[in-house]
């Protein structure tokens, strides 16, 4: 169980995202978390610090300010060996692992990070406007209770 999405679980893009992994995970790889949960504000707020973060740069190890990023609800993210993704990082990551053609999404990586992550924070910051917000975190169905953590 070391490959976890963390998502806002009130926003509608979100849930259909996560609807949209689900039926393209026939080897159920993908756990799933809401941000708003204990489990995930337990993974992110992690004092032994082993965990980090992918960045452009390379891996660097969380500090407070970017705990508090990873927090802020603005982006998906994607949690394998104690790395975390976030932004078109984690949708590339998700995309690899998925069934079908929806894998060859993750060429999209080629694109300069800059100009992925501009795009992805322009519909993060219109997702409520444009797909709504729920009232209240996703349940699961009773046949998918154990890939959602927290």
């Amino acid at each position: 169980m070391n490959q976890i999405i963390l998502f806002d679980g009130v926003c509608n893009l979100c849930n259909a995202s996560v609807n949209f992994i689900i039926d393209h995970d026939s080897k159920k790889k993908f756990h799933f978390a809401s941000l708003q949960s204990e489990f995930a504000q337990s993974l992110i707020i992690n004092p032994s610090n082993e965990n980090k973060l992918f960045t452009s740069k390379g891996i660097i190890p969380l500090s407070e300010e970017i705990q508090k990023e990873l927090n802020s609800l603005n982006s998906i993210i994607y949690f394998e060996d104690n790395v975390f993704y976030q932004k078109s990082d984690a949708a590339f990551r998700i995309a690899k692992h998925l069934d079908g053609i929806y894998k060859f999404i993750s060429v999209g990586k080629i694109l300069p990070t800059f100009l992925r992550d501009s795009i992805y924070e322009y519909i993060a910051r219109n997702r409520y406007r444009w797909f709504g917000k729920s009232e209240s975190c996703r349940m699961p169905t009773p046949e998918l209770k154990g890939r959602f953590l927290g």
